[in-house]
């Protein structure tokens, strides 16, 4: 004979604290399995061809079977030896770049500081320089970027001695706040007060310990 067997549920603010903490902690594990970094990827990309660095791109199967260009931006995190991110491309001069990424990110010294050290080595390298930029390795992290610095002068004039690591650090520094971007997103939308407004507005329910139902 089958038996009816009643449960409980509670919604989220019926829970104690220690079943809420539990609640939590489920929706940490598995609630963040979408594309959670998109706007900050969208924002990159945008602030990247601001700086003058196109990105290569790579095919992403879609799951109606078609595919898309998608740009080669990685990352880890956010607690391993390891983690960190960065991408793959070209760098060259774009005019006016200080400028424009100081209207695009009026209040973020960091960005600032990495445009101004591109124009600053252009400059005297007479805004003849170049990188590819590429991927090595099996960690997603700055340091995992090979650049080639190169300098593309009519009359075969070499760059200057600073050039190479002038622009490696500019890009490198850039994969670092790309991926402190990433960093503070992920807290954020992984914070009590995040998690608790998904749950709340999901209805989502559970038994008193906090354990999801249904």
């Amino acid at each position: 004979m089958p038996e009816i067997i009643e449960t409980a549920v509670y919604r989220f603010d019926e829970l104690s604290d220690h079943a809420r903490d539990k609640a939590r902690a489920w929706y940490r594990e598995g609630g963040l399995d979408y594309d959670w970094h998109e706007f900050v990827f969208e924002d990159f990309q945008q602030i990247a061809e601001i700086l003058g660095i196109r990105f290569k791109t790579r095919t992403v199967r879609l799951m109606g079977g078609g595919t898309r260009q998608q740009p080669c931006i990685w990352f880890s995190g956010f607690w391993s030896q390891g983690d960190g991110a960065c991408f793959e491309g070209r760098y060259a001069y774009r005019k006016s770049a200080s400028a424009a990424i100081r209207a695009h990110a009026p209040r973020d010294a960091e960005l600032h500081r990495i445009a101004d050290g591109l124009k600053a080595i252009q400059r005297r390298n007479f805004y003849q320089l170049y990188a590819d930029i590429d991927h090595r390795g099996h960690y997603y992290h700055d340091g995992c970027m090979e650049i080639v610095v190169r300098r593309d002068s009519p009359s075969w004039q070499d760059m200057t001695d600073d050039a190479e690591e002038a622009v490696t650090e500019a890009l490198r520094d850039l994969a670092r706040w790309l991926y402190r971007q990433l960093e503070r997103e992920y807290e954020f939308l992984t914070s009590d007060e995040s998690v608790d407004e998904v749950i709340r507005a999901n209805l989502y329910t559970f038994t008193a310990s906090g354990e999801r139902f249904g």
